[in-house]
């Protein structure tokens, strides 16, 4: 059985950075061939982002691994002629440079589509190819200002705080492999191709969704709560007696087996705690005796006994932790690669479980690919080039 899901279908990968390359990550990872178009000598621009071992940048490994790199000066005519020969013999193309970019290059949708109608365009960039803010440069910190996501974390009263990971960027590329996916689906029935615009702000306006629909139904504007769910109490962190642990009460069921599990039935018969809307109403008042609670004990003895009585509950785990823990390595989803001149690093492993990709096959054994690495396979085997077409071509992007 063939465990590529995507097998067959061949990606033309311009991106760089985060949300394009996690993109086609999530494609390459699901069996698609991904060929990445490098600056010569220069290479993604993540290649000089750290943390490094022996040089090589481990954040760019993690998220190009499997990929081939073929080196090309788009700028070139010779560079363009090589894009244009590869984009006959592709599925997909993906771009995140700011909007007007490829236009201005020459190698824009409309006359790609000329040259392979079949094509599926994929542009990820900061505020789409449509509006007002259409050409300002974004960063992931920009969007997660501007679509506010920044407004709702924090402790309260708390200076503006960053999710602490890339969500700007890597929900745009979610959104862009998941419109990849959709358009390849159409194309079967229509044989045509079409434009997919992904903007790293839409992204963060679509994962508001509670501070939305509370902005939406009182006009009350969102404000950070800390670690404190805005319509589910008790539902939050604790401090334990020596560390931190969650409590996630999501439903009146559960708040009654919460009770029972910490002999506090008493609080069962308490009419502001009733319920979980009253609970909410009253967490000013639920609140102190949570904390007065929970300090009682340790985060281990609490996990013990929060667990067997089948109350949601975790504690919150360090990076250290994470690594450690059986859950995240029964699922695999921290697994080992080979990387010349590296050795083995760990790295995220996939996240979408399939029946008939086995374990052991859900990543790309490939290493991550040195700039250009791939260059003479792509011209030999893409584009028929000859051993004086392929030498020449390597003296011209020295």
């Amino acid at each position: 059985m063939n465990t590529k899901l995507l097998d067959g279908i061949k990606i033309l990968d311009l991106t760089r950075v985060l949300a394009g390359p996690y993109c086609t990550m999530v494609l390459k990872n699901l069996g698609a061939e991904v060929i990445k178009i490098e600056r010569p000598g220069i290479g993604d621009d993540s290649r000089g982002f750290g943390p490094y071992v022996n040089g090589e940048s481990i954040y760019f490994i993690s998220i190009n691994r499997g990929k081939k790199s073929i080196a090309v000066d788009l700028k070139s005519a010779e560079g363009k002629h090589v894009f244009f020969d590869l984009i006959k013999q592709v599925d997909v193309v993906t771009e995140n440079f700011k909007p007007g970019t490829m236009e201005k290059l020459g190698l824009g949708y409309e006359k790609i589509r000329t040259v392979n109608p079949r094509i599926i365009y994929a542009a990820m960039s900061g505020f789409g190819h449509s509006g007002p803010y259409s050409a300002r440069p974004a960063y992931d910190m920009i969007v997660q200002a501007m679509g506010g996501i920044m407004s709702i974390t924090g402790q309260p009263d708390g200076p503006p705080t960053r999710v602490g990971t890339s969500v700007g960027d890597i929900t745009a590329g979610l959104f862009g492999a998941i419109g990849i996916l959709s358009a390849l689906h159409k194309r079967k029935e229509t044989g045509q191709g079409q434009k997919i615009d992904v903007a790293m702000l839409d992204g963060q306006v679509s994962i508001l969704e509670n501070a939305t629909a509370r902005y939406a139904a009182t006009g009350e504007i969102p404000t950070p709560l800390g670690s404190r769910h805005p319509s589910i109490t008790p539902f939050e962190a604790f401090k334990t007696k020596d560390d931190w642990i969650i409590l996630a009460v999501g439903n009146d069921k559960l708040w009654k087996a919460f009770c029972k599990a910490v002999n506090k039935e008493e609080w069962l018969d308490e009419h502001d705690f009733a319920t979980n809307d009253k609970r909410n109403l009253s967490h000013y008042r639920l609140k102190p005796l949570l904390d007065q609670l929970f300090c009682q004990r340790t985060t281990k003895e609490w996990m013990s006994l929060l667990t067997e009585a089948h109350v949601p509950a975790s504690p919150i785990n360090t990076m250290a932790d994470l690594f450690a823990d059986p859950q995240v390595k029964a699922r695999n989803m921290l697994v080992d690669v080979e990387q010349p001149g590296v050795g083995s690093i760990k790295v995220a492993g996939n996240p979408i479980k399939i029946s008939s990709i086995p374990p052991e096959k859900e990543l790309p054994e490939e290493p991550a690919p040195s700039i250009g690495e791939h260059t003479e396979e792509i011209l030999k085997n893409y584009l028929n080039f000859g051993e004086k077409e392929i030498d020449s071509y390597l003296k011209k992007i020295k």
